[in-house]
């Protein structure tokens, strides 16, 4: 008789989740490390969702790697960083930046990590995320690419007060045309003292970095707000 298939099963919590529990990338690294031939017992898994999802913050491609990370360890998988990051990869192309998070500058499609130095030791992030649905389609239909008028190399080794202007996140132009309320953040960040204000990915949370404890959260108290030290 053949083998029962092995049924793994992920119970959700925290932040609820868009779409199809069995299609989240949890579950979906879990069988790719059984295709690829890793034998391991059927796992009962639970998941607390504190990042939202659509926040442009990586939750879900985080989830997998750390997955794909816990699973090598707990049963002794004998997996490589290099291996696990070219394994998840074909979850998604930032999924193998949290393999190992660091600062990193990427090219190809993500995955091809040059190593950076960037101390944000004392400063504290500030990220606002409104209720803003941003598609991946309709952030890499508006953004065109170029040369950039600095380079980010370059830029990076700068004192984080001369970012501005010069670290620029290119989906910003086309996803603030369209949705207003996030250049309204980010100028409102910049207007509260923040030193460098950004877009996070293809959208929809805007984070500030600040010298000090950010005074304006109850200016975003509508939206979902975090404030920590780094």
């Amino acid at each position: 008789m053949p083998l029962a298939p092995i049924e793994d099963v992920l119970t959700l919590g925290g932040n609820p989740l868009e779409g199809d529990v069995q299609n989240n990338l949890v579950l979906r690294a879990v069988r790719l490390l059984r295709e690829e031939g890793f034998s391991f017992p059927p796992l009962s898994i639970k998941l607390k969702k504190v990042i939202p999802s659509g926040a442009g913050l990586g939750g879900g491609s985080s989830d997998a790697a750390c997955m794909v990370r816990s699973l090598s360890k707990l049963y002794g998988l004998p997996l490589s960083e290099e291996q696990m990051e070219r394994m998840v990869g074909k979850l998604g192309a930032d999924c193998p930046f949290f393999i190992n998070p660091r600062p990193l500058y990427a090219e190809g499609i993500g995955d091809v990590f040059t190593p950076v130095q960037v101390n944000l030791r004392g400063w504290y992030l500030m990220l606002v995320k409104p209720d803003v649905f941003v598609s991946t389609r309709e952030a890499y239909a508006g953004v065109h690419p170029h040369r950039p008028a600095y380079s980010l190399l370059d830029t990076v080794k700068l004192p984080v007060e001369q970012w501005k202007g010069r670290m620029v996140n290119d989906f910003e132009e086309s996803i603030f045309a369209s949705h207003p309320l996030l250049a309204e953040i980010k100028e409102e960040l910049y207007l509260h003292g923040a030193a460098y204000a950004s877009m996070s990915g293809s959208g929809s949370t805007i984070f500030g970095l600040f010298r000090s404890h950010p005074t304006c959260e109850h200016r975003f108290e509508a939206h979902f707000t975090f404030v920590c030290q780094l």
